[in-house]
């Protein structure tokens, strides 16, 4: 059974809980072969009720101290664009479906989203549009993401600083 994770981060982005809790979007997940979908709700006041029936589980929690278990588990993660969040799901190799708060100002996490699905990395919708975007989305095109390489930062930085 496939599973799905949804993650708005330490803040709320309700409009994403409610969007992908909605029937028609369920259905979606269901007819996709998603059998089970894991909410991180935050601080939003939207925590819908969690069930199990034979066909679909639908598990939510605020917070956890980490979220690496649950992307572990992940066969999609839908998530805000908060770049921590994309970074550590790209990093362990999972499908990921960015979904950009518009209300937020100067938004540079839709600058973010937009050159990371250049660079092939991941799909990027609105609210309004992931339930399309789930019908059409082929996971299978998007390319691996780099792994970082934190000791090219770190001889950087000792060249800024004279250690070298």
């Amino acid at each position: 059974m496939k599973s799905a994770f949804v993650t708005v981060g330490t803040t709320s982005f309700e409009e994403l809980i409610a969007a992908v809790t909605a029937p028609e979007t369920l259905q979606v997940l269901r007819s996709l072969g998603y059998g089970r979908l894991v909410l991180q709700v935050g601080l939003g006041a939207a925590a819908p009720a969690p069930f199990r029936t034979a066909a679909f589980t639908l598990d939510v929690f605020r917070f956890k101290e980490s979220l690496a278990e649950e992307l572990e588990r992940a066969d999609l993660v839908i998530s805000h664009a908060g770049a921590g969040t994309c970074l550590e799901t790209l990093e362990k190799g999972k499908p990921l479906l960015v979904v950009v708060n518009e209300k937020l100002m100067n938004n540079h996490q839709l600058e973010l989203a937009r050159q990371l699905y250049r660079d092939g990395h991941l799909f990027y919708c609105t609210c309004s549009t992931l339930l399309e975007s789930l019908k059409s989305i082929d996971l299978s095109t998007l390319k691996p993401f780099p792994p970082g390489q934190p000791e090219k930062f770190a001889a950087f930085l000792d060249r800024v600083i004279g250690f070298e």
